[in-house]
């Protein structure tokens, strides 16, 4: 008796295509143009002692100078608030690793199941074939349910709170000497010129779906 013939192995290896699959060139340019403007951002960050100088402080006599020294200071340290604000948020996330872990998912279902996912590869859950519209329904439904409807939302607005909190009383007491408003820098440069580029290319993406 013969023995059978041997079955032909294959090794697709499914988990690296899964992979290569998701780092799609506008993931990619995404990520890069984030970190490069997150390095260019922080260069211009102004040094943290000058931000703790404690003869800088004053206590301002009216409402009208509270105001202006908390816009100026806002203008001279904005990266700095920034990252103090930053700070607060990941602290308060990170005593709750649950709530972290949730929006982490929440960020990844974005980006990988509407904003780059690929055109030719649908959304495909228990058998059934979800379009662009729908998938970006029940994101945008998951969205609010997770941040409206669970007390991440109150985390993240306290914390938030918090962190303004910070900001504000800092620079309503720092003071600023004029040639220090001189060697500001442009509103729309570093961080905030990403911010808007990057609403633009997603808009771009997004729009064919749509």
């Amino acid at each position: 008796m013969s023995s059978p013939p041997p079955l032909p192995i294959s090794n697709p290896r499914p988990t690296a295509a899964a992979a290569s699959s998701f780092a799609t060139p506008a993931l990619r340019a995404f990520i890069a143009r984030l970190s490069d403007s997150l390095h260019r951002t922080l260069a211009h960050r102004r040094p943290w002692s000058e931000l703790a100088d404690r003869s800088a402080f004053y206590h301002p006599d009216t409402i009208s100078d509270t105001a202006s020294h908390i816009c100026n200071n806002f203008s001279y340290f904005r990266v700095n608030y920034l990252t103090l604000l930053a700070a607060v948020l990941a602290l308060s996330l990170l005593s709750y690793p649950f709530f972290l872990l949730t929006l982490l998912s929440l960020l990844a279902a974005w980006l990988f199941l509407y904003l780059f996912r690929p055109s030719d590869q649908p959304v495909t859950i228990f058998g059934r074939l979800f379009s662009d519209r729908e998938t970006l329904g029940v994101l945008i439904l998951v969205t609010v349910v997770v941040i409206f409807l669970t007390s991440i939302g109150s985390l993240l607005l306290w914390a938030t709170l918090v962190g303004l909190g910070i900001v504000c009383v800092h620079g309503a007491f720092r003071v600023l000497e004029d040639l220090f408003l001189d060697d500001q820098e442009p509103l729309g440069s570093g961080l905030f010129s990403f911010i808007g580029g990057a609403a633009s290319s997603v808009a771009v993406v997004a729009a064919p779906s749509v």
